[in-house]
C-alpha cells in the first residue's frame, strides 16, 4: 500500500477558529497520514479559539499553532469529503463529491467547560467518520 493518503476531507465553518479546527485535529490525530485533513472558514477569524485549544489540550492534541484559513475553490476541489459546520450557503458544491453537514454549537464566546462537549461530540462523528472512510477503501 501506498505511503500517500486515500482520502483527503474538508471541515468548513465560518470562521474556521473551532469547530472545524477541533474536527480537524481528531482527524490527523486518530487516522494519522492516512487521510489528508483542510480547514477553511467562510469569514476566517484572526486566530483559533483559546478555549477550543485548551479542550483539545486536554485530550492529548495541540491545535495552538493552527491558524484559521479562507475557504477556497480549489480546497474544496482537492478534497473528498466537505464537512460543513454552520457556514450555510457560503460553500461551493461540486459533483462527485460527498457533502456531509454536521449541526453543532459553535463555539465562539464560550469557555473551555461550554466547550468540552462540543469537542466530544465532535471526536464520536470523526470517530465514525474514519470507520466510513475505511470501510469505503476496502470496497
Amino acid at each position: 500500500m501506498s505511503s500517500s493518503p486515500f482520502a483527503s476531507v474538508l471541515f468548513v465553518c465560518i470562521h474556521n477558529a473551532g469547530r472545524s479546527q477541533m474536527a480537524a485535529g481528531f482527524l490527523s490525530h486518530l487516522a494519522g497520514d492516512r487521510i489528508e485533513v483542510r480547514s477553511a472558514g467562510s469569514v476566517p477569524a484572526d486566530q483559533v479559539n483559546p478555549a477550543a485549544v485548551e479542550a483539545m489540550r486536554e485530550v492529548g492534541i495541540d491545535i495552538a499553532d493552527q491558524q484559521p484559513k479562507a475557504l477556497t475553490t480549489e480546497a474544496v476541489q482537492a478534497s473528498d469529503y466537505v464537512i460543513t459546520m454552520g457556514c450555510g450557503d457560503t460553500c461551493p458544491v461540486f459533483p462527485g463529491k460527498k457533502y456531509l453537514d454536521w449541526a453543532l454549537e459553535d463555539p465562539a464566546g464560550k469557555g473551555v467547560e461550554a466547550v468540552r462537549p462540543i469537542r466530544d461530540e465532535i471526536r464520536k462523528r470523526i470517530e465514525a467518520l474514519i470507520t466510513e472512510i475505511d470501510a469505503q477503501q476496502e470496497v
